[in-house]
């Protein structure tokens, strides 16, 4: 049965976030995706990254659906192993230790605006926990620099958000800087991305 999804950002934003993971990402080992969505950044991640093992999670059961429906019809289920049930303020992650072991880097497209500000804080404890040092920990999405919106689409975006959920929103760089220090995580890289989005490297010191 073909349950994927599409979601037209992830066709939009891909090619140019792959180009970030390009310079970001080890050699090797396991990158453990947070909030995979449709699962189409994970197949194209992991066909761009041959020697990665790109494991992509979510706690949408319909989303999972979709990213395994996505592995087998792009035949990556000999590579790239099944979606995980994974919901960031569940602790601890259900993650094993033979896992943990191979864990090189943790992804996060477009998340942290459409969630309680908890789970930023939930996602850099967490990952501080499993993360080696030096690993990277990679955000991608909208945000608030010094207070001041970087445009005003993302003005408009906010309100917008903030209208479905008050506790939703585009989140100050530097207040999820603080968050990372105190998780034990230093920004390295601040990459401005189309479409008035960034993507913001952190890695575990």
């Amino acid at each position: 049965m073909d349950e994927r999804l599409f979601f037209p950002a992830t066709l939009r934003n891909r090619s140019v976030i792959g180009e970030v993971l390009d310079e970001c990402l080890p050699q090797n080992g396991i990158t453990l995706e947070i909030a995979s969505g449709s699962g189409e950044h994970g197949v194209t991640f992991q066909k761009r990254f041959p020697n990665i093992i790109w494991q992509a999670s979510d706690s949408d059961q319909s989303c999972r659906r979709s990213i395994n429906s996505w592995i087998r019809h792009e035949r990556l289920t000999g590579k790239m192993p099944l979606a995980i049930d994974l919901s960031v303020e569940k602790t601890p992650w259900p993650l094993t230790k033979k896992f943990i072991s191979k864990l090189s880097s943790i992804v996060c497209i477009n998340l942290i605006h459409i969630a309680h500000w908890d789970c930023t804080q939930f996602l850099f404890k967490e990952s501080g926990k499993y993360l080696k040092r030096g690993s990277p920990l990679i955000l991608y999405g909208p945000f608030i620099r010094e207070n001041v919106h970087t445009a005003e689409s993302n003005t408009i975006f906010d309100r917008s958000l903030k209208n479905r959920n008050k506790d939703w929103g585009i989140r100050n760089l530097e207040a999820v800087d603080e968050i990372a220090k105190g998780s034990g995580f230093k920004r390295s890289k601040l990459i401005t991305m189309p479409a008035n989005n960034f993507s913001v490297i952190y890695n575990r010191t």
